[in-house]
């Protein structure tokens, strides 16, 4: 896991952001001075006067930093971004080979703003089932839970998620459902998770 360090940042432009742990949508003023915590799943967790809030990788420019492909990030594993380097190639899924791996692989770049792990990792997405459509495309369905039922956090995640497993070529629409059973706790994380945030 890489951690950025870009202190003192100034935005060149205005730009939107989502305050954490809030999930309140709010417009970040020019000039604004901001330090750059973490790039997760494509995008930046920012602290400034304002708190924390998480800046999509579409307005990296506003940070003075180049846009970022949203299934990449600084966080990867070298299992991921040797997976990500094969969906690069012809091999790459399409409406006749999507298995139900490459729904999970693109749910491992999908993260909580807070945590530097992904949300597979985490333990937090419980189901994640393909459909045949009669037009030849699938339809993918998904149960997800939080960490814990007060995250404000929630509906942005979940909306990450299905637009991390619609931008597959072979999906024509996905959903997301937040559930609660069952409850998670720390024992559903990976080991790689629980040595991330120094659990193991």
């Amino acid at each position: 896991m890489e951690k950025l360090d870009l202190k003192n940042i100034k935005l060149l432009r205005e730009c939107s952001a989502m305050l954490i742990p809030a999930g309140v949508k709010v417009l970040l003023a020019k000039d604004n001075i901001v330090e750059v915590t973490h790039r997760l799943g494509g995008n930046y967790t920012v602290r400034g006067i304002f708190g924390m809030a998480r800046i999509e990788g579409k307005d990296a420019d506003a940070l003075g930093l180049q846009p970022e492909d949203s299934n990449r990030d600084s966080c990867s594993t070298a299992t991921e971004i040797s997976n990500e380097r094969q969906a690069k190639t012809s091999d790459a899924p399409t409406q006749s080979t999507l298995e139900e791996s490459d729904i999970w692989e693109a749910a491992k770049t999908v993260y909580d703003p807070e945590i530097p792990v992904n949300i597979v990792d985490l333990g937090l997405v419980y189901r994640l089932q393909i459909f045949d459509e009669e037009n030849g495309t699938k339809r993918v369905e998904a149960d997800m839970t939080l960490t814990a039922p007060g995250c404000s956090m929630g509906p942005m995640i979940a909306e990450d998620l299905r637009m991390r497993i619609e931008s597959l070529p072979s999906v024509s629409q996905a959903s997301v459902n937040i559930v609660w059973d069952p409850p998670w706790n720390k024992d559903m994380m990976s080991e790689e998770a629980r040595m991330i945030l120094g659990l193991a």
